[in-house]
């Protein structure tokens, strides 16, 4: 829980692998962050923005295009070969903690991500059947931290 509380003590987020399509974990990952109402950018190569019905974000193409990456967590959600690529590009602009969501990691970007970054959320752990979950240990892991928030809609 240590990872998890200095994840959520940024004070800026991203999603690494955002979508449009809401059922994909890139948009539900999105729309938790939206929920919380923390301040998130969206990463995405291919789409200028991702939408939720309330409001649409403007998208960065990678890490090294956040506004302010040594102050902000990432959420990666990738297959396990574009993650390491994600993961080696926030090492090189200082992002300090991220969270590898179930299936996005193997052994090798484990092994990179546990020896570059402060704080790591990954594999097992957490409340849900398949290790470490924002959706599932999110909201743990803000009352942690003390994170404040308030609830919006999608």
């Amino acid at each position: 829980m240590e990872a998890v509380t200095r994840f959520f003590s940024s004070p800026r987020f991203a999603v690494a692998g955002a979508s449009n399509d809401p059922s994909k974990f890139g948009y539900k990952i999105l729309a938790w962050y939206h929920q919380h109402s923390l301040p998130v950018t969206p990463l995405n190569p291919r789409a200028p923005q991702i939408a939720f019905p309330s409001r649409a974000y403007d998208t960065v193409p990678s890490p090294v295009n956040l506004p302010s990456p040594t102050q902000t967590s990432l959420s990666v959600v990738t297959p396990p070969a574009v993650t390491l690529k994600v993961l080696q590009e926030a090492h090189s602009v200082g992002i300090p903690a991220v969270w590898l969501q179930p299936g996005t990691f193997d052994d090798r970007v484990l092994e990179f991500a546990r020896s570059h970054f402060d704080a790591v959320i990954a594999g097992d752990g957490g409340a849900g059947g398949e290790g470490w979950c924002v959706l599932v240990d999110g909201d743990e892991g803000l009352e942690a931290a003390g994170v404040q928030w308030t609830s919006q809609r999608l």
